[in-house]
């Protein structure tokens, strides 16, 4: 099978986590030989040669999160897609629906709460109206709480979620959070690990160097391939 950057957490509970990069928004995180599959593209990774999905997870209903071709690759009868409830139109078979502040628990052992996630500033309300009611989701296992902001600002309601150990925050401008408002954020919610996600495929270059520099201290700060 092909082979992608990854990394081991320890889980609260004294288990482990893996997880697994592919690019941009699309993660995988693996656990007790369960794998839950985060937005899911086709062009990002050789789904048909991975392990099939557990659970996949979509924020919303952009192409660069949400690609049908890429969840078929990775699914059998068993697989249980948790999604907004837009992306849910697209599918011709039950998945879990969700709108922010739901919670589900798709297989035994995996939790999943889904959070609010829209922009806030002048002129970008469009791309991620709250209305249209776009999720994050803190997936918990092992104890642990991991939280995948999906495209977002440094809103309210995203920077009240706590007891975060993991946060993937999207950081790339004009569709999501510019440097100045992932600092913010990471600072309201405290995660034990941050990775920067959903950096790049716009024309404005993000200042990673300055993010880690801006939270030397706060929190650990993990760069991977995630443009």
């Amino acid at each position: 099978k092909p082979s992608y950057p990854q990394d081991k957490i320890a889980t609260n509970d004294g288990g482990e986590i893996t997880l697994t990069f592919f690019k941009h928004a699309s993660l995988s995180i693996e656990v007790d030989g369960r794998y839950i599959y985060v937005d899911p593209v086709d062009s990002y990774a050789d789904y048909a040669r991975l392990p099939k999905a557990d659970v996949v997870l979509v924020t919303h209903s952009h192409y660069d999160h949400f690609d049908r071709a890429a969840i078929d690759k990775l699914s059998t009868r068993e697989t249980i897609v948790v999604c907004d409830k837009v992306s849910a139109e697209a599918f011709d078979f039950d998945c879990v629906v969700m709108t922010p502040g739901a919670t589900a628990n798709p297989i035994d052992g995996v939790a999943v709460e889904a959070v609010p996630a829209y922009n806030i500033s002048e002129g970008h309300l469009d791309f991620h109206p709250k209305s249209r009611e776009d999720c994050g989701y803190v997936v918990t296992v092992g104890g642990s709480r991991i939280y995948i902001a999906g495209d977002t600002e440094n809103n309210e309601d995203m920077k009240s979620v706590k007891s975060i150990d993991v946060a993937f925050l999207p950081v790339n401008q004009p569709y999501t959070m510019t440097v100045e408002q992932a600092v913010d954020a990471v600072k309201a919610i405290k995660p034990s690990v941050f990775y920067p996600y959903h950096y790049g495929e716009v024309e404005e270059k993000t200042d990673i160097d300055r993010l880690v520099r801006e939270l030397d201290g706060v929190t650990e700060v993990r760069v991977r391939p995630m443009e």
